[in-house]
């Protein structure tokens, strides 16, 4: 027999689970049929690919025994086993050592025992009920030793070769005595049909099977009900919240499938999920081939959760097999036109319950829109945007179409940083004037979404700053404007100058706007290509990022304009005039999201309001 010492984290979750309250102590059950229920489909594989399995006759079955007299329960499988260095690496060791300083945190704020309900905490769970456990092990190969790893849940455990013809796993726990209740065979019973039902092998209590075991994608959609489907999610992905949508998808033609899909409330369901990676599981006549499947959905609908199964696909667990499969292609195009259909249904029928799909996965929309080219069409109507009439509420492409003014040939949009620096752009002026709606983009990815997305039934997207911007009734407004300003064109044309000297290289060019209204000046891109759209990403991404050249275009009737250039007119020399110039490009700057720094704008707008405070404060 060999002594050996757990990992340090092993030390703290054991020390952890050993002294805190708990009110679902069940789920160590439920986390040791899933471990049986993993080493059944592994060696299930290998009994396909390898025909040099141990006891290739025995049936692939989970069997749960106990003692109540002696207090004493038994888990047992016929899975793949484990060699002796298995034991060691799965039993000694903890994947996330993270986990345990969350599970400290949950342990004084007196809420372990229903985290731990939710999320599990893996094999270790059962020193929540055991005093002892000893796990017996001979692995498929037909030449493997047994061997017995035993800990009562302190700091150590050991491991010694053992007697044991048959393949698979034991777990034997000696039960502490406030845990009696689970030498029961009703309440072992019941803890299996709440948390274990579907696992597709037999679950033997005191030799009667008690899971359902039917695959429930297998079944006809109008035999399960909506509790069903939650509590499979549930076993699926641990999380506790019900999905947003469930999708039970059964064809014949051109391929078999037969699938249960979801979309899940949330994007983050804690770091406890039963699974670190994507992917669907992949099933072929009920075997499971792939844990993690991610070519049955395209990459910007990796958040679905769920199980496929196709007879049409061989039972072949190599990623390359599975790809080059003749039914593959069909089964993902029919897979993804279900989802984007149900999507687009949720958005058309309930727009409360489509909000929360799109908060939390409005993203993998949008880069479905910026890389699937083939399938833009159908992705186009999901997507949602605020707008400058909206509200904040969120609104369809289709919505903003339908509502157009009379004349009006395109669609507007606007990018920046948050809906509260959009919202004050001067860009939005001329749009406010003219009674016209513009989109919101305040997401980094919309920069590049918006570059593949450059119409949608036949009206062009347009940028808020395009230079060559055309709107509505610009003649009549523009006039307007030369009538109500009192600038003579030179005191103006010095102003201009006075702009170019001060910025310098900073401007691609200094002039006066044709469109603001109530702003004293706005930025303009030189040109209307796709490189703007990839400045704010580049601010974001890039440790050299420098600021790139705009036209500034000044409001001739603004007041503050007007006084700018009265007191050039008088006082020349007085740096209020270049403070205020500075200040006001690097407003636009920030208003444009494309300001690296704006904290260095403090000391100048000390220095503007110090000169304004003092100007205000001299007597009559």
């Amino acid at each position: 027999m060999e002594s050996l010492e757990f990992k340090a984290e092993v030390q703290q979750l054991l020390h952890i689970l050993s002294h805190s309250l708990y009110t679902e102590r069940e789920i160590f059950l439920r986390e040791l049929i899933s471990n049986a229920s993993d080493a059944l489909n592994r060696v299930q594989f290998e009994m396909l690919t390898n025909h040099n399995v141990l006891d290739p006759d025995a049936e692939l079955a989970i069997r749960i025994d106990f003692n109540a007299d002696a207090k004493t329960l038994t888990v047992s499988d016929t899975g793949i086993g484990m060699t002796r260095e298995e034991l060691i690496e799965n039993l000694g060791t903890i994947a996330h050592s993270g986990a345990v300083a969350f599970l400290k945190k949950l342990e004084a704020e007196q809420r372990l025992g229903d985290i731990i309900g939710q999320f599990g905490v893996g094999f270790y769970s059962v020193f929540m009920v055991a005093d002892q456990v000893t796990v017996t092990s001979r692995s498929y190969l037909p030449e493997a030793q047994a061997w017995t790893w035993t800990s009562r849940g302190d700091n150590t455990y050991t491991i010694s070769p053992a007697e044991k013809r048959e393949r698979g796993t034991t777990v034997e726990i000696k039960l502490k005595e406030d845990a009696a209740e689970f030498a029961s065979e009703w309440r072992l019973e019941q803890i299996v049909k709440k948390h274990s039902n579907y696992i597709s092998f037999p679950i033997y209590v005191k030799d009667k099977i008690v899971n359902q075991q039917t695959a429930l994608w297998r079944k006809s959609p109008n035999e399960v009900t909506d509790e069903e489907y939650a509590e499979f999610y549930r076993q699926l992905t641990l999380d506790y919240e019900k999905p947003l949508l469930h999708l039970h998808i059964i064809t014949d033609a051109p391929v078999d499938i037969r699938s249960v899909l979801y979309v899940p409330r949330s994007r983050e369901r804690g770091i406890f999920r039963l699974r670190t990676d994507y992917g669907l599981k992949l099933y072929s006549r009920k075997v499971l081939i792939q844990e993690n499947n991610k070519d049955m959905l395209p990459e910007y609908l990796r958040f679905i959760e769920g199980v496929v199964d196709s007879a049409d696909i061989p039972l072949n667990v190599a990623r390359e097999s599975v790809q080059s499969s003749r039914a593959m292609g069909h089964i993902k195009k029919a897979l993804r036109g279900r989802v984007l259909k149900a999507l687009k249904e949720l958005g058309d029928e309930k727009p409360d319950e489509y909000k929360i799909f799109w908060e939390a996965f409005g993203a993998f929309i949008k880069e479905g829109v910026a890389t699937d080219f083939g399938g833009r069409d159908e992705l186009l109507p999901l997507l949602r945007f605020p707008t400058s009439k909206s509200n904040g509420a969120l609104v369809a492409l289709s919505e903003y179409v339908g509502r157009m003014r009379e004349g009006q040939t395109a669609i507007y949009y606007i990018l920046g940083d948050s809906l509260d620096t959009v919202s004050r752009s001067p860009h939005l002026d001329a749009f406010k004037a003219r009674d016209l709606e513009v989109l919101y983009l305040v997401d980094p990815l919309d920069a590049f979404m918006v570059q593949s997305l450059r119409e949608y039934e036949g009206k062009p997207l347009k940028n808020v700053d395009d230079p060559d911007l055309q709107l509505p009734d610009v003649a009549e407004v523009q006039a307007t404007q030369e009538t109500a300003t009192a600038l003579p064109a030179e005191v103006f044309g010095k102003l201009l100058l006075r702009f170019k000297n001060v910025l310098g290289e900073r401007v691609k060019d200094v002039r006066e706007s044709k469109v603001l209204k109530d702003s004293p000046c706005r930025l303009v891109s030189p040109d209307s290509g796709p490189e703007r759209e990839m400045q704010r990403v580049r601010r974001l991404i890039e440790q050299d990022y420098e600021v790139p050249l705009k036209i500034i275009e000044i409001n001739r009737g603004h007041p503050l304009i007007q006084n700018l250039a009265r007191l050039i007119e008088t006082q020349f020399a007085n740096p209020l005039i270049d403070a205020t110039i500075e200040q006001l490009y690097e407003n636009l700057l920030l208003l444009e999201g494309l300001h690296p720094n704006p904290a260095q704008m403090v000391p100048r707008i000390q220095t503007l309001l110090e000169q304004a405070v003092a100007t205000s404060a001299q007597p009559a």
